[in-house]
């Protein structure tokens, strides 16, 4: 027998290409070929290689991106598919289940496109995120990651990826290299994949915004947020027609105390839009709570003046700009309809 030979007596045509060059050894053996056949294979230039326990690759030489992705992945879902037996003449599915199993860190943003991760076959290690029940040790290119809660998986060309979010922190927790951190930071927000307060979200719940170089490119990776707001904000009023508003102003009562920044303030209808750039920071939930509170009241003060506040997000901004436009258009028009606003001063921010 040799790497050409078909396996018997269940035939491999309904599997995709790699799926028959990658198979464990319970699925060599549901396919009629004993251990003691594999170990023969498997040996030093044979024709097969053990990619990881239980995991072996049907020919020689080094496997591509793809074989080693679907490696660990199989070699991470595979106690769960181990002992299930192989109904006569059943036909395994055309695409593996990999049960509570899903790619994360450099490689999951490799799949997403990101040019700052590397190629897949390029990376030395593939992290596979498993519920932290499991017992599986890390081995060979696979990395294993355990958590308390698994994310929603995204199928990213067939293959469970986690989230950008979770990968990005994933990724960031294996690099101590501050330029790289803040190129993938940087990727995530400007290729349009998350917002900001996302990637922070799940910094901070790994506990690694402790790290200077990680706070380092944090802080960058705010600006550059608040940056593409500003700019979709300002593409919002010109594509969908509103009028022009005075941007980046402070309000003050005449001789009175300071009411607070605005990002865009529409002076004769009395209507304010306020970006929500906020994003949570590792062991400052008091400063955030202080800072939503400090948000809530500059509203309620604003609207007791009679100014109309539009609260928007980044996000709603991204996806969308349409709907963001017709809830500021009704906030003008409906102007003529309310009591005049108290008198303010508008000063530049």
């Amino acid at each position: 027998m040799n790497h050409n030979t078909p396996l018997s007596p269940r035939p491999l045509s309904h599997l995709s290409e790699v799926h028959r060059r990658v198979l464990t050894t319970a699925q060599l053996r549901a396919h009629g070929v004993p251990a003691a056949e594999v170990n023969e294979q498997c040996r030093p230039d044979g024709p097969w290689q053990q990619l990881l326990p239980g995991v072996v690759l049907l020919h020689p030489g080094p496997p591509t991106g793809e074989e080693r992705l679907h490696a660990v992945l199989t070699y991470a879902a595979r106690e769960r598919t181990a002992g299930v037996p192989v109904q006569p003449g059943a036909e395994e599915p055309h695409r593996p289940t990999y049960g509570e199993t899903m790619v994360t860190g450099l490689a999951a943003l490799a799949l997403y496109g990101f040019t700052s991760a590397g190629p897949l076959a390029s990376l030395d290690h593939i992290d596979v995120l498993v519920p932290r029940m499991r017992r599986l040790r890390s081995t060979g290119c696979a990395r294993i990651l355990r958590t308390p809660a698994l994310p929603a998986a995204r199928q990213v060309k067939g293959v469970p990826v986690a989230p950008v979010p979770r990968a990005v922190a994933d990724a960031v927790a294996g690099l101590s290299d501050a330029n790289a951190v803040r190129r993938l930071l940087t990727e995530a927000v400007r290729g349009g994949h998350c917002e900001p307060a996302a990637v922070v979200r799940e910094l901070n719940d790994a506990k690694l915004l402790s790290r200077p170089h990680v706070v380092d490119a944090v802080d960058s990776l705010l600006a550059e947020g608040r940056a593409i707001a500003e700019d979709r904000l300002y593409r919002m009023v010109s594509e969908y027609g509103l009028p022009d508003p005075v941007w980046n102003v402070d309000l003050r009562l005449p001789g009175g105390p300071h009411l607070g920044g605005l990002d865009a303030y529409w002076p004769e209808q009395a209507v304010a839009v306020e970006l929500d750039t906020r994003a949570p920071r590792q062991g400052h939930r008091q400063d955030d709570d202080a800072l939503w509170s400090e948000y809530a009241r500059k509203r309620e003060h604003l609207e007791r003046l009679g100014i109309t506040v539009v609260h928007i997000t980044p996000r709603k901004l991204r996806d969308g700009l349409e709907q963001q436009a017709a809830v500021v258009r009704t906030a003008l028009m409906a102007a003529a309809d309310r009591d005049p606003a108290a008198y303010v001063v508008v000063l530049p921010r």
